[in-house]
């Protein structure tokens, strides 16, 4: 047996993850993994039995490094509960996922196959729906302004922005990105009514 070493996993997935952003579904092969990571040829098949296994771990381990760090948290969860707060949220969001463009143009490649796939899609809507209720849930018990649609509508609405900021950057710049963003949390999000 084969002895699993975690921190090799984890470069192995990372390198699948940049294949699969640069060459897309098709180029992802154990060789191309391999190559990637700088690993003797077939570690990668060592590690994941099958073409599915790597695509499903390959998902698990986007969604792993796409979570803020415990300093954005802490101050996320300190902040003011007003609009402005989830204003400010929602730029660090965009610009957190947008920072890890590989990341996120693999995930876009994974949705695609994952109409292929159906234990990848499996994986990905009960990823994509726990998110969302997480951040329901997180937004009902923070007290920011807002209800759960207007945080359905603004996940909707800045995932469609990040593919556009990724796939087609010139169709927005940075600043204007950052308009968006102001502008949808202004339009979606109600301003507390004055007691």
């Amino acid at each position: 047996m084969v002895r699993r070493n975690d921190e090799r996993r984890a470069a192995l997935l990372d390198a699948a993850i940049e294949v699969l952003a640069r060459e897309g579904v098709r180029g992802l092969t154990y060789r191309a993994v391999d190559v990637e990571a700088a690993v003797p040829a077939g570690t990668a098949s060592n590690y994941f039995p099958n073409r599915d296994d790597l695509l499903y771990q390959t998902a698990q381990r986007v969604y792993e490094r796409l979570q803020p760090d415990a300093a954005t948290i802490e101050r996320q969860r300190t902040a003011p509960r007003d609009r402005a707060t989830y204003t400010e949220l929602m730029r660090e969001l965009v610009g957190r996922i947008s920072a890890f463009r590989s990341g996120y143009l693999a995930l876009l490649e994974l949705r695609l196959e994952a109409t292929r796939r159906p234990r990848l899609r499996e994986l990905l809507t009960e990823r994509v729906r726990a998110d969302v209720e997480a951040n329901v849930t997180y937004h009902e018990q923070s007290g920011l302004p807002g209800d759960a649609t207007a945080v359905r509508l603004l996940i909707l609405a800045l995932n469609w922005l990040i593919v556009e900021q990724l796939t087609l950057p010139d169709v927005f710049g940075e600043a204007e990105r950052d308009q968006l963003v102001v502008a949808a949390v202004e339009r979606l999000v109600a301003q507390p009514s004055a007691s």
